[in-house]
């Protein structure tokens, strides 16, 4: 197994995929959910089967005026509705008007102030920001007795940029569904983002750490860097492999068979762990090479 032989194919794919992800997010931008901007979630369901959301939004247009609303049909046949905040005198005006239109229960009514949502927002930026800077600085101190032919520090920017690449194309995935699907993104989005992030350090961790041991085994011996990042490659590979297909297959049954509301959350996870098993073994290590060659 021969990584590095390819590595301009490996970083090269890696690169127009954060390329076009980065394009998406740049013109498509990510939708903020209700808990991130502020807004209005409801769940009703009809005991008529024969309401559509055509004549939901004629009363909300009715009541609500120019304010925006999204209407969607669950696979329950309940309607989903989404609001800017609504307060309880507002709610009771918009439970009088769906009463003309027959007989409901109201499943779920959850409304978050904008202050609220702008604080959540910050808040989920500065957790995405700081995992990765510690995680980044945590491998710099791990790696520190290893200083040839490569600095510590540097493990830790490689172990970012990995990072990085893990985040940016879900993040991509994501604005491309909104755009064309409505999909949102929510606190959820940023718990899948952290997720995915410890699941890549774990591999990137583990590929690394043998190749300090081999650097460490082979000191003095004058072995080309290249040969024993790709034997470290090749002894950890397997490992990985199997490892990581076991989230994939589990992660694969709940995306056809768990719940329709984790549905998003579940495919951002998997987008994220497929592609950070492949920037572990495929991104990280030619990285390395690349920034430690000049030094052998």
């Amino acid at each position: 197994m021969d990584i590095i032989s390819k590595k301009n194919i490996f970083l090269g794919f890696s690169s127009a995929l954060m390329l076009i992800s980065l394009v998406f997010v740049f013109f498509f931008g990510l939708k903020p959910g209700i808990d991130l901007r502020g807004g209005t979630q409801w769940q009703i369901e009809f005991k008529d089967t024969a309401v559509l959301e055509e004549t939901i939004a004629v009363v909300l247009k009715n009541t609500a005026g120019d304010a925006d609303f999204v209407i969607k049909r669950a696979n329950d046949g309940s309607f989903i509705i989404r609001l800017p905040h609504v307060d309880e005198q507002k709610r009771q005006t918009f439970l009088n008007a769906f009463r003309t239109l027959g007989e409901f229960d109201e499943k779920s009514f959850s409304t978050i102030g904008p202050a609220v949502g702008s604080e959540l927002r910050r808040k989920a930026i500065w957790a995405v920001l700081l995992a990765i800077l510690c995680i980044s600085l945590y491998i710099a101190w791990a790696f520190r007795k290893v200083s040839k032919p490569i600095k510590s520090w540097k493990y830790g920017i490689v172990t970012l940029i990995t990072l990085l690449h893990d985040v940016i194309i879900p993040a991509g995935l994501l604005a491309l569904l909104g755009r064309f699907k409505g999909i949102e993104i929510d606190t959820n989005f940023i718990v899948a983002l952290l997720v995915i992030m410890g699941f890549s350090v774990h591999d990137t961790i583990v590929v690394f750490d043998r190749i300090r041991e081999n650097l460490i085994v082979n000191k003095g011996k004058n072995v080309p860097f290249r040969d024993i990042i790709n034997f470290s490659v090749k002894e950890t590979f397997v490992r990985s492999i199997n490892t990581s297909l076991t989230l994939v297959l589990i992660l694969l049954a709940l995306l056809f068979v768990g719940p329709p509301s984790l549905f998003y959350f579940i495919l951002t996870i998997l987008v994220g762990t497929i592609f950070g098993i492949y920037s572990s073994i495929f991104v990280a290590s030619p990285l390395l090479y690349l920034w430690g060659r000049g030094r052998q």
